[in-house]
């Protein structure tokens, strides 16, 4: 993602205002473009890392790896990221049969991307084809709000073992979710360059 100054003092304030933290380099990124996406610092305790969640997403990723998300704006604003990335494919769920839309694009892609930052059903969904075992996704971000059975909705999380972010209480929304992919990618897409120059320069 390319900044402007603007951008740049925005960062640098929420820097500034959070002082010393207890989180990895990549984790405190991806937390800072959450903030900077929602002017909420309360994320800077509410983003839950599974191990070796960022390390699964960034190779799931440079893989060229399907994404499938719940959300037309969510889809969006990350195919405007990945075009100038790594390229790769996007799918939504259909709108008016989320349930129907999950079930068909995740037998379709059972190792791809998952983003679920608006539907209730598409998690409900996405975690009963995890649990059966027909899909086993490469990484998955879930924020949706939990506003309803958010005491269900939290035990599910916490059994998960497929490398995810997520929320730990209620502020969930598709804006979280765009900023933890930011952060993601923009990692991700340094890391590679990276590793593409000292593999030219070997």
């Amino acid at each position: 993602m390319e900044w402007t100054i603007t951008d740049a003092k925005q960062l640098l304030a929420i820097d500034q205002e959070i002082g010393e933290h207890n989180l990895s380099p990549a984790e405190y990124e991806i937390v800072r473009r959450v903030i900077y996406e929602t002017g909420d610092f309360d994320y800077l305790e509410q983003l839950y890392f599974s191990d070796r969640a960022l390390t699964a997403g960034a190779a799931a990723l440079s893989a060229r790896t399907p994404i499938i998300v719940d959300d037309p704006m969510l889809k969006a604003g990350i195919i405007r990221l990945t075009q100038h990335t790594f390229v790769n494919p996007v799918y939504c769920c259909f709108n008016s049969h989320p349930h129907y839309g999950i079930t068909v694009l995740a037998k379709r892609y059972p190792k791809g991307i998952f983003i679920t930052g608006k539907k209730q059903t598409t998690f409900k969904s996405l975690i009963k084809l995890i649990e059966d075992q027909k899909i086993n996704p490469a990484f998955v971000i879930i924020t949706l709000p939990k506003l309803i059975e958010k005491d269900s909705i939290e035990k599910q999380l916490a059994a998960l073992t497929i490398p995810h972010v997520s929320i730990k209480g209620r502020k969930g929304s598709s804006s979280v979710a765009m900023g933890i992919f930011q952060g993601l990618i923009d990692l991700s897409w340094q890391l590679d360059q990276q590793s593409n120059a000292v593999s030219s320069n070997s």
